[in-house]
């Protein structure tokens, strides 16, 4: 066996290795939204899938398809060397798998589970130790883009475990995007995103509840909504190389400027009447920068204070 570094082994790990399994079978656990649509794409483009779900009424259509319902996790696990996970979380994982986990020996399982890059690693090396070997997935779509070739899921762990099961990967999403054999990465990755998503989707309900404070209604600012969002790409560039090299000049923009600016952003809401804990959080990240000598700096250097914890 090998160490990947993150103190897991891989390669020929407990039999699992190069020519087991035919690649056409699968199986899948958990099916939410997420996992039904990865399942209905297995069975799309020909793979014979076994499913098992605690309320087995959810895999009524998908077996009126053509897929099999174990009767039990351990029967699920064992029907094929590939397991793909779509549970809530890593818990989850454990409360299912862990009194069925005598059957995990050769299984390839891999979680598509949302939790941290911790988490992600813990659970690699509680797989290792049952003799089964994790590849993380991160997920960057709904389950309307399963199945689609444009959807890209991060996955880590294993190389060769990846590339000998990349045919179903790409089922489940047409682009697989390999992260290294660190099982965290793909969480990592998945994580970032999130990051962005959520705070962004957050940025836009302030912005619509501001309008509607207004009188206004979110069909009618859509329209400047999307054009702001669409001119965010171009801010990441030029910023890039600056914050990899360290450069928070005051050549472009100024910290103090930007906080004059979000307090009339916080005072605009206040005076609305709109609930103004988001723009009081990101105020008060300006004044922090402000406080620790920022003021004639780029507000990129905030990135220097949100790097270490508050």
């Amino acid at each position: 066996m090998s160490n990947n570094g993150n103190g897991i082994n891989t390669g020929n790990i407990c039999g699992v290795r190069e020519g087991d399994g035919d690649g056409r079978s699968v199986t899948v656990i958990g099916l939410g939204p997420m996992g039904q649509a990865m399942a209905a794409a297995l069975l799309e483009r020909g793979f014979d899938v076994t499913l098992w779900n605690r309320t087995a009424s959810r895999a009524d259509a998908l077996v009126a398809r053509g897929a099999r319902l174990a009767p039990s996790v351990r029967e699920a696990l064992t029907a094929n060397e590939l397991v793909i996970l779509s549970l809530t979380d890593y818990a989850a994982m454990y409360n299912l798998l862990g009194p069925a986990e005598a059957a995990l020996a050769g299984r390839v399982l891999v979680n598509l589970s949302s939790d941290t890059p911790e988490e992600a690693r813990k659970a690699a090396r509680w797989a290792a130790d049952r003799g089964a070997v994790q590849l993380t997935g991160g997920v960057t779509v709904p389950p309307s883009g399963i199945g689609r070739p444009e959807s890209s899921t991060f996955y880590s762990g294993p190389r060769d475990v990846f590339d000998r099961h990349r045919r179903v990967l790409e089922a489940v999403t047409g682009t697989t995007d390999y992260r290294g054999e660190d099982p965290g990465s793909a969480a990592l990755f998945y994580q970032i995103g999130m990051t962005m998503f959520w705070t962004s989707m957050l940025s836009y309900l302030q912005a619509t509840a501001l309008a509607r404070a207004n009188g206004l209604t979110a069909s009618d600012i859509l329209g400047h909504a999307v054009d702001t969002a669409n001119s965010l790409p171009g801010f990441f560039t030029f910023y890039t190389d600056r914050i990899d090299a360290g450069r928070h000049d005051g050549d472009v923009d100024r910290l103090a400027m930007g906080t004059a600016g979000v307090e009339h952003v916080l005072h605009t809401h206040a005076d609305a009447g709109v609930d103004t804990v988001l723009p009081a959080a990101v105020a008060a990240l300006f004044r922090r920068g402000m406080n620790a000598g920022g003021a004639t700096e780029s507000f990129s250097g905030l990135v220097e204070l949100m790097s270490k914890a508050g």
